[in-house]
C-alpha cells in the first residue's frame, strides 16, 4: 500500500500574498488619575510640645527617685533601730495602685476617706481626672515607668536602627492582656465590702504594703530577674512594651480617656498625606487616615502634632461646641501641660491641707512591723 502523504497546513501551502495579515493593535492601559498634590502651607512658630513633655517626665522621675531614696532611708532607720528624723514620705503610696483601687472602693462605699495609704486614693483620683480631661497624659507626661519605657525604645532604635511593630493579628490579643489584668483586679476589689477593705488595710500586711514592695525588689530572685530582663528586652525592640500590653493601670486610664472631650483631630483639606504623624505615633495609630483619634491607646504625647509640617492639619482639640470655631477649640501643648500640672498639684494640695495625705501610724507600730516585714503575710486566703 502506498504511503499517505500528510496534508500540510494551509498556512504552509498558501502563498505569502494570500495569508491573512496580522496587525498588532496597541492596547492602551488606563491608569487611575493621580491625586492632585496638595500645596503645603508650612506651620508658623516653633513647636515646644516635646520639650515641655520631656521636662515633665524628667521632673516627675527625679521626684520619684527622691521619694524612693527618702523611703529607703526611712525603712533602713527602723531596720537598724535608728529611726530617721523625717517621717515616711506619703508619695510612696503612688507605687501602690492596688491600695489606691481598694481605697477608692472604700471611699465610694463608706463615704469617708480611708486612714491608711490615703495618698494612694488622691493620686489615683488625680490621674483619673487627667485621663478624663486630656486623655491618657499621665502615661506619657508623668509616669516614671512610661518615661523609662520610652527611653528604652528610643535606645533600641539607635542600637538596632528600628523598632519592631508586631502584626495586627498578634498585636490586638496582646493589647487585651492589660484589660484582662485590670478586670481581675477590679473584680476582686469590687467584691470586697468596705468593712473587709478596712480590715485588710489595718492588718500588718496592709500597713506596711510599701515595705513589702521594697523588699520584693531588694530580694528579687532568679525568676523575677528573668521576667525583668524580658520586659527590658521587649521594651528595647517594641515601643512601650510594658505600657502597651501589660499595664492594667494604663488600661484603666485608657477606658476613662474614651469619654474625654479632648482628642487629636486631622483636617483632611490641609493634610498633605505625608504620613509622618502615623510614623511618629508610639501607639502605632493610623493618624494619617483618621479624622479624629478615639483610641484608648492615645497618650496625648503630641508627637504626631510635633512632626506635622502643615499648618492647622493636626491639633489636639476639645469637643465641638455650638458657635466655637476649630481654631478656638485647639489645645496647645502649654494648655495640656497646665492641665496636667494643675490637676496633680491641686489634688495633692487638697489632700495635704485637708489632713488626708499622711498615713497616721504610731512610730511604735512601725518599729514593731518594719524590721519583721518578711513575717507579715497576706490576710486574704
Amino acid at each position: 500500500m502506498a504511503a499517505v502523504t500528510p496534508i500540510e497546513p494551509l498556512t504552509q501551502i498558501a502563498p505569502a500574498s494570500l495569508r491573512p495579515a496580522v496587525v498588532a493593535v496597541p492596547v492602551r492601559v488606563t491608569r487611575p488619575a493621580a491625586k492632585p498634590k496638595k500645596k503645603l502651607v508650612r506651620r508658623v512658630g516653633r513647636d515646644i510640645s516635646q520639650q515641655l513633655r520631656h521636662g515633665f517626665q524628667v521632673a516627675f522621675l527625679l521626684l520619684n527617685v527622691w521619694i524612693g531614696a527618702e523611703f529607703y532611708l526611712w525603712v533602713r532607720g527602723y531596720e537598724l533601730g535608728r529611726p530617721v528624723a523625717f517621717g515616711r514620705p506619703a508619695g510612696v503610696d503612688g507605687w501602690l495602685p492596688i491600695s489606691g483601687l481598694m481605697n477608692l472602693e472604700y471611699w465610694l462605699e463608706a463615704e469617708r476617706v480611708p486612714r491608711v495609704h490615703p495618698a494612694a486614693l488622691f493620686l489615683l483620683l488625680a490621674f483619673l481626672a487627667i485621663a478624663f480631661l486630656v486623655r491618657k497624659a499621665f502615661c506619657s507626661w508623668l509616669c516614671p515607668i512610661g518615661t523609662i519605657s520610652e527611653s528604652l525604645w528610643r535606645l533600641g532604635r539607635k542600637l538596632f536602627r528600628r523598632n519592631l511593630a508586631p502584626p495586627r493579628w498578634l498585636d490586638l490579643p496582646l493589647r487585651g492582656l492589660k484589660y484582662l489584668l485590670l478586670a481581675f483586679f477590679v473584680g476582686v476589689v469590687a467584691l470586697m465590702p468596705a468593712a473587709q477593705i478596712r480590715e485588710f488595710m489595718h492588718a500588718p500586711f496592709g500597713l506596711i504594703a510599701d515595705v513589702k514592695m521594697l523588699d520584693f525588689f531588694r530580694t528579687i530572685g532568679e525568676t523575677g530577674l528573668i521576667i525583668l530582663a524580658v520586659l527590658v528586652l521587649g521594651s528595647l525592640v517594641v515601643k512601650n512594651f510594658w505600657c502597651r500590653y501589660l499595664c492594667p493601670y494604663g488600661g484603666l486610664l485608657g477606658l476613662v480617656a474614651l469619654a474625654s472631650p479632648a482628642r487629636i483631630r486631622r483636617t483632611p483639606e490641609l493634610c498633605i498625606d505625608c504620613g509622618k504623624c502615623a510614623k511618629a505615633c508610639p501607639a502605632h495609630l493610623p493618624v494619617d487616615r483618621l479624622a479624629a483619634v478615639h483610641s484608648a491607646e492615645c497618650t496625648a504625647c503630641l508627637e504626631c502634632v510635633a512632626v506635622c509640617p502643615a499648618e492647622g492639619a493636626l491639633d489636639m482639640t476639645i469637643a465641638s461646641l455650638p458657635g466655637v470655631k476649630r481654631a478656638e477649640r485647639r489645645l496647645p501643648a502649654w494648655a495640656v501641660a497646665a492641665a496636667v500640672a494643675a490637676i496633680w498639684l491641686g489634688m495633692v494640695g487638697y489632700a495635704k491641707f485637708s489632713g488626708h495625705w499622711q498615713t497616721n501610724v504610731p512610730a511604735a507600730v512601725y518599729q514593731q512591723l518594719v524590721p519583721h516585714a518578711d513575717q507579715a503575710t497576706h490576710p486574704m486566703p
